[in-house]
């Protein structure tokens, strides 16, 4: 990138904590909905189209950061609130059939999160064994832990975001500064260093007496 470049390295969504996990719910998801809600009950589409808007917005968001931060602060709130919207729905699926929310300290959820230190985390990985095998209040509990945790890493991203937006402005405050930067400091190729000035002379000066030597 040159000096001046006001467009910072942007879209590698692939390393953020939050799109690793959201990706890992929305699978989750996909698999609890095929295992345990009728295809034609319209919870199914709701509850994966809110997944996919999960994970698809922290890579929209992402992509578009280089070129505005409130693009970026705007789809990771869209993100935020769409796993909210799952979060409700998994509830619903337990309170519907009169069974326990697991706590967040109890044995259970405490299984789950140490999954996440787990070496390669990921859906296939991890998480496959117990959502494809495990009942569905079982399934439910282990995905709200899932969506707690992407929260949680959702809410460190937007806050970093606002702090970053905070110091450092969006892309007009770059823009200007660097044309500001280019302005106080011209590209030198744009005007000969003096060595170079009089290294040409010195060749023109050549050129003229190779011109007065007789043949």
């Amino acid at each position: 990138m040159m000096d001046n470049g006001f467009i910072p390295p942007h879209g590698h969504y692939q390393e953020l904590l939050s799109y690793k996990k959201s990706a890992i719910v929305y699978s989750a998801t996909v698999k609890f909905c095929e295992r345990f809600i009728s295809i034609k009950d319209r919870t199914y589409d709701q509850m994966v189209q809110a997944a996919r808007s999960g994970k698809q917005n922290i890579i929209e968001g992402s992509k578009a950061s280089g070129t505005s931060k409130e693009t970026e602060i705007k789809l990771t709130n869209v993100a935020r609130a769409s796993l909210e919207e799952l979060l409700e729905d998994y509830k619903d699926y337990i309170k519907n059939r009169k069974e326990r929310i697991w706590d967040k300290d109890s044995k259970e959820a405490l299984y789950v999160r140490k999954l996440a230190y787990t070496k390669d985390e990921s859906y296939e990985n991890t998480y496959e064994q117990f959502i494809e095998t495990r009942d569905g209040v079982v399934c439910a509990n282990i995905i709200l832990c899932l969506i707690h945790q992407c929260n949680y890493l959702l809410d460190q991203q937007i806050r970093r975001l606002e702090e970053d937006f905070i110091k450092n402005g969006g892309l007009r405050e770059r823009m200007y500064q660097a044309r500001k930067n280019y302005r106080d400091n011209p590209c030198s190729s744009q005007e000969p260093k003096e060595d170079d000035k009089e290294n040409h002379g010195k060749k023109e000066d050549n050129k003229i007496e190779r011109k007065d030597r007789p043949t």
